[in-house]
């Protein structure tokens, strides 16, 4: 017997995943069943981090952190081990203000000099006072605090871009303040100007000093274990819910009866406070303190720092210094390594591309890459005089690496005069163009535009960037930066949200 018209079908049983219901979101039903699908190395260990205590992370890194010292010289340990622990530990901080308050403050580095400075005159030769570490210590991360009171009480009122602009008024006040005021208090400038202050007692507790660096870093290792395990427990209790309710918004939080002022002036303080300690460690590890060293450049690597790592995660922030500093050492000007920038900026190129669905147009664009080299390499050659392929890219590795890079980028010779004088001008306007074009374009089209740009941008790395290291740096930098946060908008191990695209 046929079914009537009109007539409804068998209704899907409970928990098809087929069936569609009212107020239920199917992809959000089945995000279960995807995870379980996925296998490999990737999943099991996020998997096990996922489920592994709180406690036990903590004792992880502080294990691993603690073999540092005995397989990396001093040099590497201050740089590679002393300043990330340094960066993580202020980041830390941030992390307070930003991560689970939500407010945008962009004077945090103002604390971290301020505690600096306060170590300076209660442990140095500038006023003959030389207090021990277990005095001075909770004298700065006080007048840190007090401090971040202050700004707070002065911008409670203020959201977004308005308390960002309050505080950055207040970082560069600071700045000014240190760096052209100094004061003269009892015959000697308060500050010391641009020259800042100088011979700095290092950390002594009840008669012992930190004098090595070794010393200086499981110091180092300690607070950030400390500063880390406070604050997770600050996370997980009702001061830290309410301070996730103010992040993700203000006005609910304030009608459910939650003391936002007091929750933004409470952050403020916190995160002033663990600066000022972070300022005392820095003073005392470099034995002086300048105004240079409190700007901007520092607030941008924290803000880096955090965001990489995740917003609100402690984990993530420690991750996050770990990636940004180390990634950072090696591309610094002073720590040249042309062969590291070559392979990150090729990697970071493969991995943009390789974000192409489906995967066989990634496979597309970089043979045709490849090839659209070779054949523009050969062209050149045959119709033009020798030297507009003779150049040698920089620090090329082994012999093979390099002449596979002659035999695919068209390099001229570097020389002041000759017809390629301007080829590197020319190069710059061709690529700008050349990436509008692509992001103008649409299907196929775009994808046979990306070809030459990409073979444009491999041309302005072997003849522009990589021989001025300090340009490529920031510049490489960003472009991971990018790289990474496009594979995750929410951090590395931050919490993704649901978002309108």
């Amino acid at each position: 017997m046929s079914e009537a018209p009109g007539t409804p079908g068998v209704t899907p049983p409970p928990g098809d995943p087929t069936e569609s219901r009212i107020g239920v979101d199917s992809w959000v039903a089945q995000a279960e069943g995807r995870r379980a699908r996925r296998r490999g190395p990737a999943r099991l260990l996020a998997r096990g981090w996922e489920w592994s205590p709180d406690p036990v992370k903590l004792l992880l890194f502080v294990g691993l952190a603690s073999t540092l010292p005995f397989w990396l010289n001093e040099g590497d340990l201050f740089n590679f081990g002393l300043f990330t622990l340094l960066y993580v530990a202020l980041a830390l901080g941030l992390n307070v203000v930003v991560g689970f308050a939500g407010l945008l403050d962009l004077g945090y580095v103002a604390f971290f000099g301020i505690g600096a400075y306060t170590y300076a005159l209660l442990s140095s030769s500038h006023y003959g006072i030389h207090w021990p570490a277990e005095a001075t210590i909770p004298i700065s991360m006080a007048v840190a605090a007090l401090a971040g009171l202050i700004l707070g009480s002065a911008s409670r009122r203020l959201l977004g871009d308005y308390l960002a602009i309050v505080t950055l008024f207040f970082l560069q006040a600071f700045a000014a303040f240190t760096n052209t005021a100094n004061p003269t208090v009892h015959g000697v400038g308060l500050t010391g100007g641009p020259n800042g202050i100088a011979n700095l007692d290092p950390l002594t507790f009840f008669g012992y000093k930190l004098n090595s660096t070794k010393q200086q870093y499981f110091f180092l290792v300690i607070v950030v274990a400390v500063v880390a395990a406070a604050l997770h427990f600050i996370n997980q209790s009702r001061t830290g819910r309410a301070f996730r309710a103010l992040r993700e918004d203000p006005l609910a939080a304030e009608v459910m009866s939650i003391p936002v002022n007091r929750l933004k002036l409470l952050a403020f303080v916190l995160g002033a406070a663990i600066a000022g300690l972070c300022g005392t460690i820095f003073a005392a590890s470099f034995t002086a303190v300048t105004a240079g060293s409190f700007g901007v450049p520092l607030l941008i690597l924290l803000y880096a720092i955090i965001i990489l790592g995740g917003l609100g995660s402690i984990a993530g922030v420690i991750l996050g210094g770990f990636v940004i500093n180390i990634s950072s050492q090696f591309l610094a000007p002073q720590n040249d390594h042309p062969d590291v920038k070559r392979w990150l900026f090729y990697g970071t190129i493969v991995l943009i591309v390789a974000l192409m669905k489906p995967w066989y147009r990634a496979v597309l664009v970089l043979a045709a890459t490849i090839a659209f080299g070779y054949a523009v390499h050969a062209i050149v050659s045959a119709t033009t005089v020798a030297t507009w392929t003779t150049g040698a890219p920089v620090a090329a590795g082994s012999r093979s690496i390099r002449d596979g890079i002659q035999g695919w980028v068209v390099m001229p010779h570097a020389t002041a005069t000759g017809p390629h004088v301007n080829f590197n001008t020319c190069l710059y306007i061709g690529l700008v163009v050349a990436a509008v074009t692509v992001r103008s374009l649409s299907g196929w089209w775009r994808l046979a535009a990306l070809v030459p740009t990409l073979y444009l941008t491999a041309m302005v790395w072997e003849n522009i960037l990589a021989q001025n290291p300090s340009v490529t740096a920031l510049i490489l930098f960003g472009a991971m930066l990018i790289a990474l946060m496009t594979v995750r908008p929410q951090g590395l191990l931050g919490t993704a949200r649901v978002e309108i695209v």
